[in-house]
């Protein structure tokens, strides 16, 4: 099946099989901050964000992707590493493995959560899976960025 993708703003038309998952098409294009973890939807390394709603690649087909715009961590660069650097001052970086699917939902609940409470933080979240920081570290990465981002917007 022939789609039609904008990734990152640059639009790719392609034939491809039609289990070809979202992962797997996003990598053959060079987007190598969507990592494959678990493979069963429950870890958030896949995490890119479609139409800027976050879906996890490894379970979207490419097919679904037909028309859409998907943004990766790559297309991000600029808010990744802004939020990124409050992650490293709070030690929630550790080995990083975890860091671009996370950042991928951190930035997606910033723009649809407007003052979040920690439970819908959590909330938000729970799908991301990290095995080094134990979350509060992350937790507190993200209240200063929330606290940055309120402070930017009062300007």
């Amino acid at each position: 099946m022939i789609i039609t993708v904008k990734i990152n703003g640059k639009t790719y038309k392609d034939e491809v099989a039609p289990d070809t998952v979202l992962l797997d098409y996003l990598r053959s294009h060079g987007c190598y901050s969507v990592k494959r973890g678990c493979e069963t939807s429950n870890c958030g390394l896949c995490t890119v964000h479609m139409n800027s709603n976050p879906v996890l690649s490894c379970s979207v087909l490419a097919v679904r992707a037909d028309g859409q715009e998907i943004t990766t961590l790559e297309g991000l660069q600029k808010e990744a590493e802004e939020f990124g650097a409050f992650l490293a001052d709070e030690g929630g970086e550790q080995c990083g493995f975890c860091s671009p699917g996370f950042i991928m939902n951190v930035l997606a609940m910033v723009k649809e959560l407007k003052n979040p409470t920690d439970e819908e933080i959590k909330k938000y979240l729970e799908g991301n899976l990290c095995r080094c920081t134990g979350y509060q570290s992350q937790m507190r990465a993200i209240k200063k960025y929330l606290d940055f981002k309120q402070k930017e917007e009062q300007k």
